[in-house]
Order: structure tokens, then C-alpha cells, then sequence
């Protein structure tokens, strides 16, 4: 783990730093810098390009990981890499083409509830296509095992581009709609320069040949662009839902709340950088004993972190929504349903990696289509049907990737008989359990205390509570020694 451990702490860094950016964005300057129907409107084009990304990446970012360390000489690599690069192209090219021959009929459709959207629909091309390369790069330096500068631009870069612009905004140096164009422009500079990063990693020997196993790789691309489309699918239809029915407004109100639900999945995506061509690598050296030791170690590390910021998160979200606008109050429950369902993935480790890294990488894909209609289904039912509002998608998403995860937990159990339990496992679920139910119901009594009728109390409570429960919560991990790493860490440094 010691190359994991290294590269995740610095990973984690520049995440947290991310969503410190993103937070201050997404809790602060939107709400206040942006109208409700333009921060809606960037939610929308945003996770609409989410959508259409895995089609136009043809799966090629996923199959790089894979398949790189599986060759052993740098001939096969650079076939490899010149094969796979151009690929996306093919798709590209197309939906170009009949994006422009029928962009009328396109714009009319998604701008059925609100007319806005419709001179902004050609922003969701362009952004997942610059987004698909990107990934497509970030995935050939992960390969090298150096994912740092890879993850600064993923989740740093982005927000630190989208603060600049709200306060040019703000101070009336560009219109909304110079917003949008510059943010698409910001999104092209971050795929050039993870370009020029990868070449510097490795440069291959660009050649018109394939590699032997070419048909396998097309194979592999082909189940995981329909898998990767489903996966995009549970994470950003709600999202393209909800101007369906109701206005941006609402989409804008439901991002706040997934924005601070998701704010625990922060470890996992530092660890999991590495650990996926880490895992691509074991498998393909059939080393079975070292993926079942990542296997455990991945789920009691990030379920050690991401337990301390579930319970952080949910035990103050009352005070957080003091600090917003009164009209985005009411996502308590959206948030304590995304950050559950973060905090199951956490606890499934690597467990992902394994299944799409081994020879049984095909079930991911009727694993994913399911996922998606469920998703689908259980949102016209809650949402539209039963009427309940952003909690429904929320609730949604939630029992389909809980149903999801056990069954992926049963299949790596039943395929590689391994399993990511330990015995400090429910120790971790005990400890996160009984903090959230000791810190969840009380607040420090603090007089109302406003800065420029900004109210201060609310971050003075939420300061003195994270701070009783970080000391309790470290206590108890290192009491119960759950994890080496970091008992190892906190012993070199307290020398």
C-alpha cells in the first residue's frame, strides 16, 4: 500500500482543496454571484455532457488502464496507444455532423420547460468531447502511476477557473453569457495541458499498426461505453430530469444538496486512482493474494475517512443551511441519502477495479443497463408520479447503487472468493454509527452573532462540534488500531 498511501494523501489534498473551491462556488458565490436560472443552467448543460461523455470517449480511458500493463515492450505499448487514441473520433466526427444538421430540432426538444437552454445546447458537445480527452490523458498518466497532476486539474482546476469567473461576473468585467463560454473554453485548456502532461509521461512511437490482440480491446471498449453510458446515466439523470418538470431553479436547489452529500467520496477517488492500474496490474500477473490484500486494506482505509466525514457532514448540516439562502434549506434528508450511498462505496474498496479489470468484465454491462432503468423507473415513480420531490431522487439513486454494490460485493465473493470484511470492519460501522447518533441531535447554544448580515453563529457551532468529534473519532481508530497505515502515519510524525 506504501505508493498507494503516498499518492492518495497528495490526492486527497488536492481534492479537499477542490471542494473547498467547489464549496465556496457551489454554497456561496453561485447562490449569490449567478441567478438561480443560469446556476441552473450550468447544472444542466454540466450533466447533460456527462451523459453523452462515455459515448464519445468509446470507453477508451477505461480500456488504456486495463490493457497497458499487459504488454511488455514498448513496441506493443505504442501500438497500443496509437490504436486506442484516435478512436473517439470516430464517434466524435458523426455526432458533430448530425448535431448540426438537426440542432434545431435538439435545442427545441431539451428547451421544451425553459427556452434558455436552447442557444447553450452546442456547450454540452463541446464540453464532453474536451472532457472525453481529458479522461482519455489522465487515464495514460494513471498507467505510469502518477495521477497528482491528473487529479489537480480534475477536481482543483475546474473550480478554481468557475470562482474566477462568478467574481468577474459579479464585478461586471463579462456577461452570464461570456460565463458559459469562457467555462467551456477553461474545459478545452484543461484537456491540452493533460495532454502535454501524458506525452511527457510517455511519448509513444505514433504507427498505422494494431496490436495482436486489437479485437479483444474493441471488444472491451465496446461493453464498457455501453456500461460507462449507463453508469452516466445514475449519476446525472436526475439532474436532467428535473428541468423536464420544474424549472432550473430546482435543479440549481438539488446540486447544493448532492454537492454536500458527495463531499465524502473525496478518499475514495484519491485512492482509487492508483489503485486502478494497480489492480489492472495484479490481475494481469495473476497475483490473486496481493488484489485480496487490496481488496481489505482499500475498504478499511476509506471507510475509516469517509465515516469521519459522514458523521462531520450530517451531524451539522442543520447549521450548514443556515449559511445558505433560506430558498435552498429543505436538503437535509437529499444529503443524508447521497452521502450513505458514498459512504457504501467507500466500503466497496477496489472492488470496482476488480471486476472491470479481470476476464469477467462483461457482467458490468447488464450490471449498468439495470442500474440505469431501475434509476429511470424509480424517478418517474418517486418524482413524477408519487410526488416527492428531490428526496425521490435522492431515494432513488440510493436503493439502486445499494442494490447494485451487494450484488457486486456477492460476485467478487463468489468468483475470486474474497471479501473486503475484516474484523475491525464492524468495529469502523459501530464507532461511525454510534458518533452519529451521539453528535447528531445537539448544538452548541451560541447567541446570534452576524458579520455584514452574514450570520457567524452557525460556523462557530459547526467549528466547536466537528472539533469534539475528530478527537473522539481519532481516539477510538487508534484505540482499536483499525487501520496500520494510519497508525503507522500518526506514529511517525508524533515521534
Amino acid at each position: 500500500m506504501g505508493i498507494i498511501f503516498k499518492q492518495s494523501l497528495k490526492n486527497t489534498l488536492f481534492i479537499y482543496l477542490g471542494f473547498a473551491f467547489g464549496g465556496m462556488n457551489t454554497l456561496f458565490l453561485y447562490t449569490r454571484f449567478l441567478e438561480d436560472d443560469y446556476y441552473g443552467l450550468v447544472t444542466f448543460l454540466l450533466s447533460t455532457s456527462n451523459l453523452l461523455m462515455p459515448l464519445i470517449a468509446l470507453g477508451v480511458h477505461h480500456t488504456i488502464v486495463k490493457f497497458f500493463s499487459s504488454y511488455f515492450t514498448k513496441f506493443e505499448k505504442d501500438r497500443f496507444l496509437s490504436s486506442v487514441l484516435f478512436l473517439p473520433i470516430l464517434i466524435a466526427i458523426p455526432i458533430a455532423y448530425f448535431g448540426n444538421h438537426f440542432y434545431q430540432q435538439i435545442g427545441d426538444y431539451l428547451s421544451v420547460k425553459n427556452p434558455i437552454i436552447k442557444e447553450y445546447t452546442f456547450v454540452i458537445f463541446l464540453v464532453a468531447v474536451f472532457t472525453s480527452y481529458f479522461e482519455i490523458f489522465y487515464a495514460w498518466a494513471k498507467v505510469q502511476f502518477q495521477s497528482v497532476i491528473g487529479t489537480i486539474l480534475k477536481e482543483l482546476y475546474n473550480r478554481v477557473v468557475v470562482m474566477i469567473l462568478l467574481f468577474a461576473v459579479y464585478f461586471s468585467f463579462i456577461s452570464k453569457t461570456e460565463f458559459i463560454y469562457y467555462l467551456t473554453g477553461a474545459y478545452f485548456l484543461r484537456t491540452l495541458i493533460m495532454m502535454l502532461y501524458a506525452f511527457k509521461l510517455y511519448l509513444p512511437k505514433f504507427t498505422f499498426s494494431v496490436p495482436d490482440n486489437f479485437k479483444e480491446v474493441l471488444r472491451f471498449s465496446a461493453y464498457i461505453i455501453l456500461a460507462g453510458s449507463a453508469g452516466a446515466i445514475i449519476l446525472d439523470i436526475d439532474k436532467f430530469m428535473i428541468p423536464g418538470k420544474e424549472s432550473l431553479v430546482k435543479a440549481a436547489y438539488y446540486s447544493v444538496a448532492v454537492f454536500i452529500g458527495s463531499f465524502i467520496e473525496a478518499p475514495s477517488r484519491a485512492m482509487l486512482n492508483i489503485l486502478q492500474p494497480l489492480t489492472s496490474k495484479t490481475l494481469n500477473e495473476n497475483n490473486h493474494d496481493e488484489v485480496a490484500s487490496l481488496y481489505k486494506k482499500s475498504s478499511i482505509n476509506l471507510l475509516l475517512i469517509s465515516g469521519l466525514f459522514f458523521v462531520l457532514i450530517n451531524t451539522n448540516i442543520q447549521q450548514l443551511y443556515l449559511l445558505l439562502p433560506q430558498e435552498y434549506a429543505g436538503g437535509v434528508l437529499v444529503v443524508l441519502m447521497i452521502s450513505l450511498l458514498k459512504l457504501f462505496n467507500g466500503f466497496m474498496g477496489n472492488n470496482g477495479a476488480i471486476i472491470n479489470n479481470s476476464k469477467f468484465y462483461k457482467i458490468m454491462l447488464p450490471i449498468s443497463v439495470c442500474m440505469a432503468l431501475s434509476v429511470y423507473l424509480l424517478n418517474k415513480l418517486f418524482y413524477y408520479e408519487l410526488e416527492m420531490g428531490t428526496d425521490g431522487l435522492a431515494l432513488a439513486t440510493l436503493i439502486v447503487i445499494f442494490s447494485a454494490n451487494m450484488f457486486k460485493l456477492y460476485f467478487v465473493k463468489k468468483k475470486f472468493s474474497m471479501t473486503p470484511f475484516t474484523k475491525k470492519t464492524f468495529i469502523m460501522i459501530m464507532i461511525i454509527s454510534l458518533l452519529y447518533l451521539l453528535f447528531n441531535f445537539w448544538d452548541f447554544s451560541i447567541e446570534n452573532m452576524y458579520v455584514l448580515n452574514f450570520p457567524i453563529h452557525p460556523i462557530i457551532n459547526i467549528f466547536l462540534k466537528s472539533l469534539c468529534t475528530i478527537i473522539v473519532y481519532l481516539f477510538l481508530i487508534f484505540r482499536f488500531n483499525i487501520s496500520s497505515e494510519f497508525s503507522t502515519l500518526f506514529k511517525r510524525y508524533y515521534k
